[in-house]
């Protein structure tokens, strides 16, 4: 007699596959983007590939199994397509040509290749998406989108603002570029250190939701801390005279040395004070050091804010104890940042820096104001550092609503737990 599968076995294969269709275009859509742009020299045509690769994965995988090597699979779907666009468009000039041919019938050369010319189609696409007609909230909306991977959501919690208006900033500035015609290119020049600024910040952004993830399940992003400390690395050897393109691969080196230590053996995360530093990567804080280095020889006058934050990350990369720290330096570090890029987040690290360096009470002068501030209305960290200056001074009922509420804002699952369980503690 034949066994029959469950009921509900197919539509459990089906959600599988649906979750495992989800989790690979997050990880793998801005290469695929990436890679099919600079074959059809748009942005939003290639990332409408890349949606059509995606909802033929809908369609194929549900019924016929995940590719061993999905990641390669979208993007070979997404190129294929991009070639047949192409070729129709080919097609198309071809019969226009034909019907109106002049005497001119020899195209012309190519151009020589450029020596500065930017090999990589992750980094082309971070300056495309960073053109300067396009408005800078504009810019990094869009790149962290497309080259991020990251949704909405989460864009809106990197810049502390409503998600409709980063929503309407990206559909925006994809008309923008439609508009204005503007190609997958590669700057050279003045016009790739105009667009320079805003991509240091993009890169920063998507590492940072790399190290910490603003939602889900997981603590740390890997392939996004790594895609954006690979992007540095790059942009640090195509512009080896800008300090700030050193400072933020120095940066971004030193926070990668301490990735192993940053969470325990369930993913659960472990607080800087509490982290293994035998655990941290020496060899990536060599890299750091090296690269803080390179930006300080090529700095021509004050420090720039990434190489302030590369030299705050180096203060805790050279104290090999929590309690070695030198709590003085940083916070006069942070000091000098928040006066050269101002803003309430600056401000809040600063008085975690002099919490430590002046005691909990010097630093809750500092934070108590700040619960004024709009942009900080649903900012978790704040309620969360609040809490931990007060627990410090003594002060237990009220230091545990303030952790309640932080878990209450925080919409990473791992930081919630980490958030109730001190709350619990006291």
């Amino acid at each position: 007699m034949s066994t029959q599968p469950p009921a509900d076995a197919p539509a459990s294969a089906g959600a599988a596959a649906r979750h495992a269709i989800e989790t690979v275009f997050r990880l793998e859509s801005p290469r695929v983007i990436a890679g099919v742009a600079r074959i059809v020299r748009d942005v939003g045509i290639a990332e409408e590939l890349a949606q059509d690769a995606l909802v033929a994965a809908l369609e194929q995988w549900p019924r016929d199994g995940v590719p061993d090597n999905p990641g390669a699979w979208l993007t070979a779907t997404a190129r294929h397509r991009a070639v047949d666009l192409v070729r129709r468009r080919e097609n198309y000039a071809r019969k226009l040509a034909e019907i109106g041919r002049s005497t001119e019938t020899t195209a012309p050369p190519e151009e020589p290749a450029d020596p500065d010319d930017i090999d990589d189609d992750l980094l082309r696409l971070v300056f495309t998406t960073c053109h300067p007609v396009l408005s800078p909230e504009a810019r990094t909306a869009l790149t962290l989108r497309l080259l991020g991977g990251l949704s909405t959501a989460e864009i809106a919690r990197a810049f502390l603002v409503p998600e409709p208006t980063v929503a309407q900033r990206i559909v925006r500035a994809k008309r923008t570029l439609a508009t204005r015609n503007i190609a997958f290119e590669v700057p050279y020049g003045p016009d790739r250190e105009a667009r320079l600024g805003s991509v240091l910040d993009v890169i920063y952004l998507i590492y940072n939701e790399g190290y910490a993830a603003t939602a889900g399940d997981d603590w740390l992003r890997p392939s996004l801390c790594e895609d954006a400390l690979r992007l540095a690395r790059v942009l640090s050897g195509l512009m080896p005279k800008e300090p700030e393109v050193h400072a933020l691969a120095a940066l971004l080196e030193f926070q990668s040395s301490r990735t192993a230590a940053r969470t325990g053996p369930d993913g659960a995360p472990v607080l800087l004070r509490d982290q293994n530093r035998r655990r941290w990567n020496r060899m990536l804080v060599a890299r750091g050091i090296r690269a803080l280095a390179r930006a300080d020889a090529t700095a021509a006058g004050a420090p720039g804010p990434y190489a302030l934050q590369a030299a705050i990350a180096a203060c805790h990369a050279h104290a090999y104890t929590y309690e070695e720290t030198d709590w003085k330096a940083i916070a006069t570090l942070y000091g000098l940042l928040a006066a050269r890029s101002p803003s309430p987040v600056v401000e809040l690290n600063r008085a975690v820096a002099v919490s430590m360096a002046d005691g909990p009470a010097a630093a809750l002068a500092l934070v108590d104001p700040l619960t004024a501030e709009p942009a900080l209305r649903d900012y978790h960290l704040l309620p969360s550092v609040r809490g931990d200056l007060l627990a410090r001074l003594g002060r237990t009922a009220e230091a545990r609503a303030e952790f309640e509420r932080a878990a209450a804002l925080a919409r990473n699952e791992r930081e919630r737990e980490l958030l109730l369980r001190r709350a619990r503690e006291l």
